[in-house]
């Protein structure tokens, strides 16, 4: 199927399908799969965010419904492609205000949104209400405990840390089209073996951490009006932020400051100020919001002109 075929085909949808954020088709593999799709006319299409391992699961059991009563289903990542009927599931607070009404949504689309439970989750729960005798093993169960502790933001499970380095990795395998071993790599995983993996490379990274630990200074947040917190610059590795970070907060509340970490590094031609805390009671994100950046309460981050952080940074201090 050509490109201009498939934009023929997304124009001659319904008007009200328009509310749907279409994506662009990722590789010529996707296009070999609609190309099929075209001529056998699956009756059920699934969409899956990609490269999100709640997606890839939500993908998973969708795959294992359909074969299961053998049903032709053409799942595909991050793409919308309509009038075929869509069931839409997601876990983000964000996406409640973009769900249209009742009265506006198109009748073949449907949502389920629900932020407490992941999009994984959900998925697994809708179809297993449907096939009362499927159960998902155990395995399975631990892997969505630990990836709905970290899609709905708790990190309260033990090693989730270390679970979502181990799992890291994967995430370029998460395409069903150009990974067709996609399925089975996900139900193979294990968790404990993920947390295994992740804490030896946690190990590592922390090491390596220790040597921008030394370099740390003080930093005068928001040129003083948040208080101060230690910092370093880490230009040559910003993957530790993390580790960096969480152990400056630390060392920063020792030291009668606030218990923030910053890790600053040069992102094009400003500076990203990536801040980390491990007190409960303090909010990063007040900080980040305030010059235009996000994130959660004990990690956040934003961007600031290299004029603007001179005038934030303080003496250098001895580790």
């Amino acid at each position: 199927m050509s490109r201009s075929l498939i934009r023929s085909w997304l124009r001659s949808t319904p008007p009200a399908a328009s509310l749907l954020q279409l994506r662009h088709l990722r590789s010529e593999a996707t296009l070999e799969a609609l190309a099929k799709a075209a001529e056998e006319k699956p009756p059920v299409i699934a969409l899956y965010n990609y490269p999100s391992f709640s997606g890839a699961y939500s993908a998973l059991f969708t795959q294992l419904f359909h074969s299961h009563l053998r049903l032709p289903c053409l799942i595909l990542p991050f793409s919308s492609v309509i009038p075929f009927r869509v069931i839409c599931f997601d876990h983000r607070k964000s996406t409640l205000a973009k769900v249209p009404s009742a009265e506006d949504c198109p009748m073949n689309v449907k949502y389920h949104v629900d932020v407490a439970r992941s999009s994984s989750r959900a998925v697994y729960d809708y179809f297993s209400r449907q096939l009362e005798c499927t159960k998902s093993p155990v395995r399975i169960e631990e892997l969505m405990d630990y990836l709905e502790d970290g899609d709905l933001l708790k990190w309260s499970l033990p090693d989730i840390r270390a679970f979502n380095i181990g799992i890291s990795e994967w995430r370029s395998k998460l395409n069903c089209i150009t990974n067709p071993h996609m399925y089975e790599q996900l139900t193979e995983m294990s968790a404990k073996e993920l947390i295994t993996k992740g804490n030896s490379q946690l190990s590592t990274r922390k090491d390596a951490a220790k040597k921008f630990l030394l370099k740390a200074f003080k930093l005068r947040l928001g040129r003083g009006f948040f208080g101060e917190c230690l910092g370093v610059r880490a230009d040559s590795n910003p993957d530790l932020s993390d580790e960096i970070g969480n152990e400056l907060s630390k060392r920063s509340a020792a030291a009668g400051l606030r218990p923030v970490g910053a890790v600053i590094y040069m992102q094009r031609k400003n500076l990203k100020v990536c801040l980390r805390s491990t007190d409960g009671n303090t909010d990063t994100s007040e900080i980040a919001k305030a010059y235009g950046g996000g994130g959660s309460p004990r990690s956040s981050s934003f961007i600031i002109r290299m004029d603007e952080y001179n005038h934030w940074r303080s003496v250098n201090i001895s580790s």
